[in-house]
């Protein structure tokens, strides 16, 4: 089993991981559109074509095809919907896409979609509004009230998130948030409304908690596992301690009967001072806080190769330990 990871960026541990779930077995491949210190680290590695590109999904099939690939898996958010649409073609080449259904896809990638989708199945939501507008009415009406955050509609990490505490800061930081969103790989999603592009919320006070649902191939749910954040970079999580997990198991159970992801859900939410757990954004996919996970004795890669083998879920696997705190560091790198 050959296995090719896309979009691979700076994701040097997923790299390691897979290598090591794999070791024996077969290779790991990696590919992006820019030369990474990742790519380096795969058995082999190929610079693909924009993910926008028209040849994008016919390149990659030739690549599995010229390589024995059997297996491609993607780490990045806007390579997913893209892999998706094309599952079938994959398919008939024999190649298998661990992605999760192309309308998972859209509810993760859109923020506005992931708060619709979480408050019809009765996940508390805070405050959401896509219309500028609307937020300038309640804010007057007192049905809404300062700080408030900005953040693109389709983005991640910390690209344009801005908090505002007065209406001055919310007309120039939207207007600055706008201009960035169209001077960034964001653009491409944002342009199916751009009018609406921009996601203001109720800012939320407590503690924040990433957890990951992880169902299997089919879509069935299998477990949860929960980390409290104790510090962030860029948007991600660079110190956290993994925790118990009953508080979130229900929720979590909920978001998977529901949504029927594929593989890992990266999931990042608040508990508050009265207990409420509020579910702010979902990623279908390895997130930034899977290491964490992993670190704590859980090895998803290597389930992900039984369930590809035809075996059976091992829990021994999919058990972290409590506790467990770690961190991410930065090291520099020649190559």
């Amino acid at each position: 089993m050959n296995i090719l990871l896309t979009s691979a960026g700076r994701r040097t541990y997923m790299i390691k991981y897979f290598k090591e779930a794999l070791y024996g077995r077969g290779l790991v491949y990696a590919s992006n559109s820019m030369l990474t210190y990742a790519l380096l680290q795969a058995d082999k590695y190929v610079i693909t074509p924009n993910i926008y590109d028209k040849n994008y999904i016919e390149f990659l099939i030739g690549y599995c095809q010229q390589e024995d690939v059997s297996v491609v898996l993607s780490l990045f958010d806007i390579d997913l919907p893209v892999l998706a649409m094309h599952k079938k073609e994959f398919a008939e080449k024999g190649i298998t896409i661990v992605v999760s259904d192309y309308e998972v896809t859209q509810i993760c990638n859109d923020k506005w979609l992931t708060y619709k989708f979480l408050s019809k199945i009765r996940i508390p939501q805070v405050p959401t509004y896509i219309s500028a507008t609307e937020v300038q009415a309640d804010l007057s009406a007192n049905i809404l009230k300062f700080p408030l955050i900005l953040k693109p509609r389709w983005g991640m990490g910390s690209i344009g998130i801005y908090k505002v505490d007065n209406v001055s800061e919310l007309n120039v930081f939207y207007e600055k948030l706008r201009r960035e969103i169209f001077e960034t790989y964001l653009k491409y999603e944002s342009e199916a409304d751009i009018n609406s592009c921009i996601l203001i919320q109720q800012m939320i006070k407590g503690q924040e908690y990433g957890i990951e649902i992880l169902d299997d191939l089919r879509g069935n749910y299998v477990t949860t596992f929960a980390k409290r954040k104790i510090a962030m970079r860029s948007g991600e999580t660079d110190i956290a301690e993994t925790v118990e997990t009953s508080d979130f198991v229900p929720i979590a159970k909920e978001i998977s009967a529901n949504l029927k992801h594929i593989g890992n859900l990266d999931v990042d939410c608040f508990k508050t001072s009265d207990g409420r757990i509020i579910v702010l954004e979902m990623n279908c996919r390895f997130g930034g806080q899977y290491p964490f996970t992993h670190n704590a004795g859980v090895n998803v890669p290597q389930q992900i190769i039984e369930w590809l083998d035809g075996n059976a879920t091992d829990m021994n696997l999919l058990t972290p330990k409590i506790g467990i705190r770690s961190c991410k560091d930065l090291v520099p790198v020649i190559f």
